[in-house]
């Protein structure tokens, strides 16, 4: 979300709680904060391979990537004031076309914000009309939407495959008051909806699994966008960004918060985009993001023990929202590459290479292309 508006949510002038630890580690179970200082090591500088070509009119939120046959390769962001999907070369940043377009048919779209690729599917969350839509790769054929009974004002996404054309998705919802402010913790509790979907030839059908939130407690989920799913841990890592509290909190994939709170030490400006790099079954990292138009930094914690493992910078991106990661090695990125949005106009490319060996991080991960 930007820092200003949480990505146009209609509440302006919002500042920053000043950055106080209002937690430490716990172990992996524990369901509350310790009371520990937590050292935060200052971000290493990375160069940027690239910027997509910019446009602040957009307001670009959230990128994803897809790979598909014949070496084609796409960076596709949501751009929340433009209505559409921004495809470009992933190699390059090159623009390659825009898709979709405003409107509440089946096909077009009201303030696009979060987007997961899965096979060759593409889920893009809809704050205005409410609803996620699923389009159909290479072409952004509309194959069906859900969410429009349940979700009030849904930002982030995550996807999991559990089989042939079945896909289980978590949405986060930032429902508010009638004054836009946010509601009193006893009402919190529908923070985060899962639905089971499955799409064939002939369309798309989705189910309602749950809706959960702790509502008290280190787990409340207060202001909420980014989600992250990592079955092998059995782990939902969710961003909470109300100013003064902002953090990653750890739930399980039914809902229940189990801890441990990655603490606000880690973000003294707004806990965002989160990505994994997995290494097998249960190695690997997450690269979470404190979103800031001054101190911009990118935090990578250890997948199994979410301890930190470093941080970093890029010169030119800041006031970064979504990010995301490929482990697919194509091009100029032979290990993979990691995008983030570059205050709302763009994207930054960055080389998982140069990022593993800036941090001293593994990058023989690497997945083939198809």
């Amino acid at each position: 979300m930007t820092t200003q508006t949480r990505s146009g949510m209609g509440r302006t002038g919002i500042r920053r709680a000043s950055a106080a630890v209002l937690g430490g580690w716990m172990t992996a179970c524990a369901p509350a904060m310790a009371p520990a200082t937590v050292p935060v090591s200052a971000p290493v500088m990375v160069a940027e391979a690239f910027t997509t070509p910019r446009d602040t009119a957009d307001n670009i939120d959230s990128p994803a990537v897809w790979h598909g046959p014949e070496g084609r390769h796409w960076l596709l962001s949501t751009a929340k004031t433009g209505d559409v999907i921004v495809i470009s070369d992933a190699a390059t940043g090159r623009t390659l076309r825009r898709a979709s377009g405003p409107g509440t048919a089946l096909g077009q779209m009201e303030r696009p914000n979060g987007i997961a690729v899965v096979d060759d599917l593409a889920f893009v969350v809809e704050r205005d009309n409410h609803r996620v839509q699923v389009f159909r790769l290479p072409g952004m054929q509309p194959v069906g939407m859900y969410g429009a009974d349940d979700l009030a004002l849904p930002y982030g996404i995550a996807v999991v495959r559990d089989g042939a054309g079945a896909y289980t998705t978590w949405v986060t919802d930032n429902y508010e008051q009638a004054d836009e402010s946010i509601p009193p913790d006893a009402e919190l509790g529908r923070r985060v909806r899962q639905y089971r979907v499955s799409v064939a030839e002939d369309g798309l059908r989705a189910e309602p699994v749950r809706a959960f939130g702790a509502t008290g407690g280190a787990g409340t989920l207060r202001v909420v966008e980014s989600i992250a799913a990592d079955p092998a841990y059995g782990r939902l890592i969710v961003a909470e960004e109300n100013p003064g509290e902002s953090a990653l909190k750890v739930y399980s994939l039914d809902g229940r918060f189990t801890g441990p709170v990655i603490p606000p030490a880690f973000f003294p400006s707004q806990a965002e985009g989160i990505a994994l790099y997995a290494c097998g079954a249960r190695e690997g990292y997450w690269i979470a993001t404190d979103q800031s138009h001054e101190a911009n930094a990118f935090h990578v914690f250890d997948r199994r023990t979410l301890a930190h493992r470093g941080s970093f910078r890029g010169p030119t991106v800041r006031n970064t929202d979504g990010v995301t990661l490929t482990q697919v090695g194509f091009g100029p990125f032979p290990a993979g590459a990691f995008y983030a949005v570059h205050d709302d106009g763009n994207v930054a490319a960055f080389s998982w290479s140069a990022i593993a060996d800036a941090l001293g991080l593994r990058k023989d991960c690497t997945l083939p292309a198809r």
